[in-house]
């Protein structure tokens, strides 16, 4: 079902905030965040979010980090600055960690190979994790707090890195984890159950596939989008899936592309964490 009709051109980084009840997604394209009744516009380039407490976000631009105040609409100085010497990039996938540090990758505005990153951001430190990548994905931990998983969507492969229990740091080289070159997929914004199951939106195939731990695939969720962009889990016991996409790349008629969806009791979400300043 269509849970917002208003077409992204570029709609990405949905959150589900968890003590408010309410989604959160961003338009990349038109430098806005929206909400089912509002939106707000910005003058940077903005893509992603974590919920600091119910007023405030933290939201990744195309220079760094900021806090949000959703109340007055205001969006901080950075409180850490990212690539903010480099206007030929742009932030893109990121989602905060089970720590409280918030990852973010980077990528050039017009998909420039290896111009991106992915970084950490924890207790006032900003480290870059994984350097050369073109286009910045499917960030997203795994329950066991034992993996991160990331993707370079240019590559068609989905990575997964061991964390330290006690800080969450990498500690050990990351692996292929799934291949998806050979389906000929290409993989945008993840997710990862309450059940350890992977949840993928696949650019250009119009769907959201959910993958076992082991790489199995379990299950093919269909949206009207062809380009789904990346999905959340929500509503009140975590159990509807969201999945955002875009009008980009569409030639002819837009439909339902761009557009909000929502699944209805399609599986059983983690909790959004909470970012720790």
């Amino acid at each position: 079902m269509i849970f917002d009709d208003r077409p992204c051109s570029l709609g990405e980084g949905p959150l589900w905030h968890p003590t408010r009840g309410e989604l959160f997604w961003f338009d990349i394209n038109a430098r806005t965040l929206h909400t089912k009744a509002q939106s707000w516009t910005f003058d940077l380039s903005v893509s992603a979010a974590g919920w600091i407490d119910d007023a405030r976000l933290l939201i990744a631009s195309e220079i760094g980090l900021h806090r949000f105040d959703i109340a007055s609409g205001t969006l901080s100085e950075p409180i850490v600055a990212i690539e903010n010497y480099d206007s030929t990039t742009r932030s893109n996938d990121g989602r905060a960690d089970p720590w409280g540090g918030f990852w973010i990758g980077t990528m050039g505005f017009n998909a420039e190979p290896a111009a991106g990153a992915i970084y950490r951001f924890f207790r006032g430190e900003v480290r870059k994790l994984v350097p050369d990548v073109t286009i910045s994905n499917a960030i997203c931990f795994s329950p066991d707090r034992a993996y991160a998983h990331y993707t370079d969507t240019a590559t068609k492969q989905i990575m997964r890195a061991p964390l330290d229990p006690e800080t969450g740091w990498p500690n050990g080289a990351a692996q292929i984890w799934l291949d998806l070159n050979e389906a000929d997929l290409s993989p945008d914004g993840a997710i990862i159950d309450a059940d350890g199951n992977f949840c993928v939106a696949l650019w250009g195939a119009g769907c959201v596939n959910t993958y076992t731990q082991d790489g199995t695939l379990l299950a093919s969720h269909p949206v009207a989008g062809k380009h789904a962009t990346c999905p959340a889990f929500g509503g009140a016991d975590l159990s509807d899936l969201y999945v955002t996409s875009a009008t980009e790349g569409i030639d002819g008629p837009l439909g339902e592309n761009g557009m909000i969806f929502c699944l209805k009791g399609i599986g059983r979400g983690q909790k959004e964490h909470q970012v720790i300043l």
